[in-house]
Parts: structure tokens; sequence; C-alpha cells
């Protein structure tokens, strides 16, 4: 029975470190790029609307209904196919009654 011996240098990457978790509403402008999961705190269980809005011509892009949990709720934003750079980010009630509003810069 032989044993073979042998001394090799094991690297150890670091795990990446997650990016601190930031409401999404608590900044007045943010960059994103495609696919960035973002984040909102919500006080009640109900539905919004989100929408991304051209900040220069207060045309809506996208529109989406979405169901909320109390605490944080996250949400990814796919811009890839948007050419423009600049855009609002608005949480609406079912009432269209504005909740939140941020500045989103695409990188």
């Amino acid at each position: 029975m032989g044993f073979i011996i042998s001394c090799n240098k094991i690297e150890i990457e670091p795990s990446p470190q997650p990016k601190p978790v930031v409401d999404i509403f608590s900044t007045k402008e943010t960059k994103i790029s495609d696919g960035q999961e973002v984040m909102f705190k919500s006080d009640l269980a109900t539905t919004y609307i989100i929408k991304l809005i051209d900040v220069s011509t207060n045309q809506v892009i996208s529109k989406e209904k979405i169901i909320s949990k109390i605490g944080e709720n996250n949400l990814k934003i796919y811009s890839k196919s948007i050419q423009i750079k600049y855009l609002y980010l608005v949480l609406e009630d079912e009432n269209k009654k504005e909740i939140n509003k941020t500045t989103l810069i695409l990188n």
C-alpha cells in the first residue's frame, strides 16, 4: 500500500459581499442596470401599481400591478429595451394615488 502526498496551493476566493439592502424610494435617484433587483418597504399587504415614466415627456413606458407584502418587497427591473436614460419609478395605490416616486438612471 502506498501513499502519495502532494502540496498544492488551494486558492479560496472571497465570497461576494451582498449589496446593502436599501429601499429604492429612500433615495432621490438610483443608477440601475438591466435585470437589477430593487427593494421597497410596505406597511400594507395590498395591490400597488408600479410605473416607469419618461422624465422628459412624462409618458408611461411600463406599468405593472403587484401584490405587496408587509415589509420588504423585491422587484427586478428589466431595462435592456428601453432607450431612455432617465425614468421615474412611481408606486401608486389602486386608486392611482402616488405613494412614492424616485428617479432611475439606466446604465
